[in-house]
């Protein structure tokens, strides 16, 4: 092979069809449904891997909205990867993330034309040799110029699928094909029909191509989102080490899919049949179709009983879950939210969150436990003029120094040692220790030992939202 690849990981999708675990603010790349690793750590792991094996490979690229910025550099530092995270100001979709993608990517290596490998970040793998194998003859195709899809043998009719249509194998290559056409999901009949020719694949939504070569489909076919892309990218600025894009140049790209505005056009697509195990892991009915399942056809997760129950995914992780004489059922406890559902009805749920977000409901965007660049807090309790959260405060880290124009605090050291800045004075606190931060006073709550730092704050005053917030200085760029 003469040319490196370079892993795109595009982590910006909301997971709303696994509402309650998958939040606006947490979705579902950043959890642990497969394995013990996150969707996310997965996937930087198995692109990793693959292209170090094929030839000389790049500091993956991995675009994120700049809400997630810290949850992906956290994330990826616990697996000892390294990469180039592109902030988003907004989600355009893909063919914006992969414009910018590959200008970085080509900025980046002026000699010659990397290989992109496209991945999304909430995808789950099975058959690392077969995937390598299927990569590296793509990145070969890739480098003669044709744009690649990865084609997962279809194996069922599904609406929530995308469907590709071989045509003639490339000359010389025996595990490719050209492209002969894409159909966006189709009504199940069609699809039926579709792959009882034998030449029907579902579209995985993973690419390879070169870098300058997709620019150049861009430029033909979708010059504005190419042109929107170089501007969010020459107004960019280094941020704490992000690389975050112009926000005005950015929010004028079109929301397009990388599958419409290019693959779907271009004549010069091509198609390599996958031989591994692929789940987009797009809903709660999926998920049950990867996971391991008991002698019933069950799939459990947590303190779960199971009784005269079959066909069923059955998840918690805080309250012991019992069935009795149930089947087909999608049960899911979460902190503060539980969903039940017809297992076939799986694909739905995302009307269940848009009907919360409708009512205003805030368990459509976060948890109680809510994730900073510091660590993370977590509700308590709440009532009129009350508010109690629990704070982790990571070793080395500080929240911002701030005041409240509306409420008080008092936080009560639970283990650790804290180093509190207060008005004028600075005092440190033990396990078992208190202090009192009143309205209007700027304050500083740091950790400058080696452990985690556990505080309980409770808040008083008559409003006690997180927009009540003035900085004055923050280590991670917050205003």
């Amino acid at each position: 092979m003469s040319r490196g690849i370079t892993p795109v990981i595009l982590c910006g999708g909301a997971g709303s069809r696994l509402w309650p675990l998958s939040r606006q603010m947490l979705p579902k790349q950043f959890l642990p449904l497969v394995t013990g690793r996150t969707l996310l750590q997965d996937t930087a792991l198995r692109a990793k891997e693959t292209a170090d094996g094929a030839h000389s490979a790049s500091q993956p690229i991995v675009v994120c909205n700049e809400a997630h910025r810290f949850l992906v550099q956290d994330q990826l530092a616990e697996i000892g990867i390294g990469a180039r995270i592109v902030l988003e100001p907004a989600g355009r979709n893909t063919a914006a993330a992969v414009a910018v993608a590959a200008i970085a990517a080509s900025m980046a290596h002026k000699a010659d034309d990397p290989v992109l490998l496209v991945l999304a970040s909430d995808h789950a793998i099975r058959g690392a040799d077969a995937f390598k194998a299927a990569v590296w003859r793509a990145a070969e195709v890739a480098a003669s110029g044709m744009l690649v899809t990865f084609g997962i043998a279809a194996t069922r009719p599904d609406s929530g699928f995308g469907y590709i249509e071989r045509g003639d194998p490339l000359p010389g290559d025996a595990g490719a094909f050209r492209v002969a056409r894409f159909v966006e999901k189709p009504p199940a009949e069609k699809a039926r029909a579709m792959i009882e020719t034998g030449r029907i694949y579902w579209n995985s939504g993973m690419f390879a191509f070169g870098a300058k070569r997709v620019l150049e489909e861009l430029s033909r076919l979708r010059p504005d989102i190419l042109e929107a892309a170089r501007a969010a990218i020459a107004t960019a600025t280094d941020d704490l080490g992000f690389l975050r894009l112009g926000k005005e140049a950015f929010l004028a790209c079109p929301a397009e899919a990388i599958d419409r505005a290019v693959m779907e056009r271009t004549a010069h697509a091509a198609v390599i049949p996958a031989d591994f195990e692929w789940s987009d892991v797009g809903s709660w009915g999926a998920l049950w179709e990867l996971a391991e399942k008991d002698a019933a056809g069950n799939a459990a997760r947590g303190d779960v009983q199971l009784q005269d129950t079959k066909d069923s995914l059955v998840f918690g992780d805080r309250h012991l879950i019992a069935t009795l004489g149930v089947e087909n059922l999608i049960i899911v406890d979460s902190d503060d939210a539980l969903l039940v559902a017809d297992r076939s009805r799986s694909q739905e749920v995302r009307e269940v969150v848009e009907d919360l977000k409708r009512a205003n409901r805030s368990e459509y965007l976060s948890h109680r436990r809510v994730y900073r660049p510091w660590g993370y807090y977590e509700s308590v309790d709440a009532g009129e003029h009350f508010q109690v959260k629990r704070l982790m405060v990571k070793p080395g880290h500080a929240l911002s120094l701030q005041l409240h124009r509306k409420r008080a605090e008092h936080w009560v050291v639970v283990s650790g040692r804290a180093r509190v800045t207060r008005g004028e004075d600075t005092l440190y606190l033990d396990e078992n220790q208190s202090t009192y931060i009143p309205v209007g006073i700027k304050h500083r709550l740091e950790n400058d030992g080696k452990e985690p730092l556990l505080i309980i704050e409770v808040q008083s005053g008559s409003y006690l939202g997180e927009d009540d917030i003035e900085r004055f200085d923050d280590r991670y760029g917050r205003g």
